[in-house]
Order: structure tokens, then C-alpha cells, then sequence
């Protein structure tokens, strides 16, 4: 990693601590970012204090993350690299208190010398975050600190409040970071520039040309290790409230007054503000084939793995434009995909059978894959004599440019933001709160489960939902491979 990234992260050296250092999140993603910005540059000084429920020291720990390392990275480590990273690494036993982990921070800023700050990763499940929390006011850890949550941030309004009640007795609202991985993806960041940055679309992104929105976020992968989890939270739970109502409040929000945290957070919030409650009739929840037979799952359980519902903004720019979010496991391809489509025009000037509207109308595709691409549909007309019109496409992919090199991983640029102390793409307590307000029909009162096979698209029923519109996946055409040429 040769390229030097200096200024474009935190303004002070800083010191990690990461709870939950040996879980698979941590292997998977947190030790390869966290390796990532320290060797590329990011970071002016950094030390890492692991600390989990296993008896390790930091000579185990560095055995965990070179494992990590050459299992998940990207970047593989030199040795010069490695040694380097080895020597910020350290660890705490959970069983070891407060006053051992206070030590340890003291520790690290001492070795990095100066004025640093601090930053607390809770890689922990939600009924674990409130006693890291605890321990870390114990500790007297709080000052210049951050601290970031994983989802799910309460599994109702009730549960919410309370959380983020307890969370404000250590830390401010200021200092909580609540992690969405699915917005620190370059494409997710891109509908801004897209939206603000364009003449050509902000005008046309309202009511009056959009005819609805599709949010698609299929699974190909079942449940794994996660079944015990996954049988007390449901798909809605775990990825609707904390992914796609996210995504959602990107690609609706209005202008805000300048790209910084605040006007955009604000203006996120405008929009779950603006929803209507989410409407049992509105929403067909499924669970496929098999899962009742996993590992921790009830043999009657009535926990949905797959849920499509219909949302409404009811605001100026959106009253009357319906929202179609779906996402599910075990479904036939794994996609991440905003699909927006616009009003069809009159078609009486075209002759009969000249094919105008038989393939849908245009489409606005953004694919939230880490590599940004893009689709514009249209229709053109076929070449020969005759009126003849096919569907046609733009398309833009991250990988027909030099810039594919420069993409950082998602749980990277969250990482890097909240230790700039950068807000944008993180998620709000009032945000959160709302968010549980509209879901309480649903979760008082959810419809039935249905079955689905496994390798499918989900019930049938997802089709009464979206009409007279049609889903978007299974693409009609497939994105075209990218050139080459990185020009």
C-alpha cells in the first residue's frame, strides 16, 4: 500500500478500542478496515485495544488478526506492513474490569504521545452494548471519545427510548455514532451527488415524473451461526429499520442546506417524519422452506426471513408515490438495488404494435454494490424501416474508471468518518425513535407468514402487493461487463 492519505482522516492520532475483537464481524470486516486506514496513511497514529470474553493476551490477539488478515483482507500485509500494525495491537480480557482497560488506554496514548482521541467500536450483540457501555463510564473513558453501535438499535419504540435513555447516561447524543454499513457504500453516498449535483435530475425527482420507487434488497445467504439470533429479530427488525428505511431517507430527502452532518441528518428526518404508519394490509411477510429446521428455531415459529411492504411520504414532493421495499434470505440472487420509475408518456402518436410500453416504463437504477453502477432505461427506436421501439440503456460502472482503486469498504468509511466526528451517514436517536413509531401497526398486528422455496423471488403474494407495477428483479437485462479500459 504505497498511496499516503494524510489529511483526509481524523485530525488526531487515536486509540481503538474495539469490544468484541474475536467475533466473526470483527474478523471479517473491523480488522481489515482498521488495517487498511492505519497502513494506507488515514490515520496520523493509531493503537488498537482488543478486548472480548476470551482469555487471550496480545500476543493471541495479533495470532487472531493475522488469521484475519490473510482470510478477509484485500490488502494483503508485507511484513514491514504486519509489523507495524502488530505493535499498536492490545488486549483485555472482558473479565479483567474497567481499571484494566483504563490502563490500557492510558497506555496507548502515552506511546502515541500528545494530545489523542478515543474510539470505542461496540462489535457486540444489542443485549451486551449497554454493560460495554457501563464499563467504559466506569473506566473513566468518556472524554474525548466516540462510541459506535451495531443494529439493531432497540426491536420496538419502547425498547428504543429506553436504549437510547441509557445510552445518553454516559455518552451524549453527540458521541454516539449508530453504524448503518449499508450508507457508508460509495453508491449510497453517490444519490447525493447524483441528486444535488445534477440540473438534469433534481427537477425531475418528484411526484410529478416518478410514478413509484423500488428498494430490492434479495439474500442468497441463509442464516448460518446467526439462527438464534435472527429466530428473536425477523427480517423487518434486522434489515427494514435499520438499512432500507435508511437508504429510503437518502434517496427522498429534500435539499439540504449545505452537505454537512446536521442539515442532512435534519433533512433524513423530515422524511421518516413525513411517513405514514406502515400498514398490515401493506406488507407480506414470508419465511422459507427449511427454517423451522435450523439450529435455535422454533418448530412452530412464526419469525419472517423474508418481508416486501409498501410505504408512503406523504410530503409535497412524494404524496402519492408509492415505496416498494423488499429483502429476504435464501432468494435467487443476491442484489442491492434502488430502482425508480418514471411516469410513462402518452403513447397515441405510436402505431400499433410498434412496441411503446410493452417492456415498462424508464427506469433510474442504482446498484448499492461496493463498485457504484448505474442504469438509465429508455425507450429507442430499432433500427430499419418502421417504427419499432426497444428498451435501451446508459449504464456507468465504477470499474470503467481509474478511480475503482480508491473505494473504500463500507465499514471502512464509517470508521474513518466517526473518527473525524463526521455524522452524515449515521443514524439519529429521533431518526431511530420515529422510524419504531410507524412500524407499531405492523408489529402489534403482522399478517401471517408464508412459505417460500428457497432459491425463489418470496411468496407469491409480493405481486398482488407491487400492482399494477411489476418488480424490477429478476433484471430484464443483465448490467453490461465493465470495459477495461479504465479510462
Amino acid at each position: 500500500m504505497t498511496k499516503i492519505h494524510a489529511g483526509e482522516g481524523p485530525r488526531y492520532p487515536q486509540v481503538v478500542v474495539l469490544v468484541g475483537a474475536t467475533g466473526d464481524l470483527a474478523q471479517r470486516k473491523l480488522w481489515p478496515g482498521l488495517f487498511r486506514l492505519t497502513s494506507a496513511g488515514f490515520i496520523p497514529g493509531c493503537r488498537i485495544i482488543g478486548v472480548s470474553l476470551e482469555d487471550l493476551n496480545a500476543d493471541g490477539l495479533r495470532t487472531e488478526v493475522r488469521g484475519a488478515l490473510a482470510e478477509f483482507s484485500s490488502h494483503k500485509p508485507t511484513a514491514a506492513e504486519w509489523d507495524a500494525f502488530a505493535t499498536s495491537l492490545d488486549y483485555v480480557p472482558l473479565a479483567a474490569g474497567a481499571a484494566a482497560l483504563k490502563a490500557a488506554v492510558l497506555k496507548a496514548e502515552q506511546a502515541l504521545g500528545g494530545e489523542s482521541r478515543r474510539l470505542h467500536y461496540l462489535s457486540v450483540p444489542p443485549n451486551a452494548a449497554l454493560s460495554a457501555v457501563r464499563m467504559l463510564g466506569e473506566a473513566g473513558l468518556v472524554d474525548r471519545s466516540r462510541v459506535i453501535m451495531e443494529k439493531p438499535f432497540g426491536t420496538d419504540l419502547e425498547s428504543a427510548v429506553l436504549l437510547n435513555a441509557k445510552l445518553h447516561e454516559v455518552f451524549s447524543e453527540e458521541q454516539i455514532f449508530r453504524i448503518d454499513h449499508f450508507l457508508g457504500k460509495e453508491p449510497a453516498q453517490n444519490i447525493l451527488a447524483f441528486r444535488f449535483a445534477n440540473g438534469l435530475f433534481e427537477p425531475i425527482w418528484n411526484r410529478n415524473f416518478v410514478s413509484h420507487v423500488q428498494i430490492d434488497v434479495p439474500e442468497t445467504l441463509g442464516l448460518g451461526k446467526r439462527s438464534g439470533f435472527y429466530e428473536a429479530t425477523g427480517a423487518y427488525r434486522d434489515m427494514v429499520v435499520t438499512h432500507l428505511f435508511q437508504i429510503l431517507g437518502f434517496m427522498a430527502m429534500e435539499p439540504p442546506t449545505a452537505l454537512e452532518p446536521a442539515p442532512i441528518s435534519e433533512e433524513k428526518n423530515k422524511v421518516f417524519r413525513s411517513m405514514l404508519p406502515i400498514k398490515p394490509e401493506d406488507v407480506v411477510r414470508g419465511q422459507y422452506i427449511g427454517y423451522r429446521s435450523e439450529d435455535g428455531v422454533a418448530a412452530d415459529s412464526d419469525t419472517e426471513t423474508f418481508i416486501a411492504l409498501k410505504c408512503t411520504i406523504d410530503n409535497w414532493r412524494w404524496a402519492g408515490v408509492p415505496f416498494f421495499l423488499r429483502t429476504g434470505k435464501r432468494l435467487a440472487e443476491g442484489q442491492r438495488i434502488i430502482s425508480i420509475a418514471f411516469r410513462e408518456p402518452p403513447k397515441s402518436m405510436f402505431p400499433a404494435g410498434s412496441g411503446i410500453g410493452e417492456q415498462g416504463p424508464d427506469h433510474l437504477t442504482f446498484d448499492l454494490a461496493d463498485a457504484a453502477k448505474l442504469s438509465l432505461s429508455f425507450y429507442g427506436k430499432r433500427p430499419g424501416p418502421g417504427m419499432r421501439l426497444d428498451k435501451l440503456s446508459l449504464q456507468f460502472a465504477m470499474h470503467d474508471t481509474s478511480h475503482i482503486g480508491d473505494v473504500l469498504e463500507a465499514y471502512e468509511r464509517l470508521i474513518l468518518d466517526a473518527m473525524r466526528g463526521d455524522r452524515t451517514l449515521f443514524t439519529t436517536a429521533d431518526g431511530i425513535e420515529r422510524l419504531w413509531e410507524v412500524s407499531s401497526a405492523l408489529l402489534q398486528a403482522p399478517p401471517p407468514v408464508r412459505s417460500y422455496a428457497p432459491g425463489s423471488w418470496g411468496p407469491n403474494a409480493i405481486h398482488q402487493l407491487i400492482a399494477p407495477f411489476a418488480w424490477r428483479l429478476p433484471f430484464e437485462r443483465a448490467w453490461r461487463a465493465p470495459d477495461g479500459t479504465a479510462s
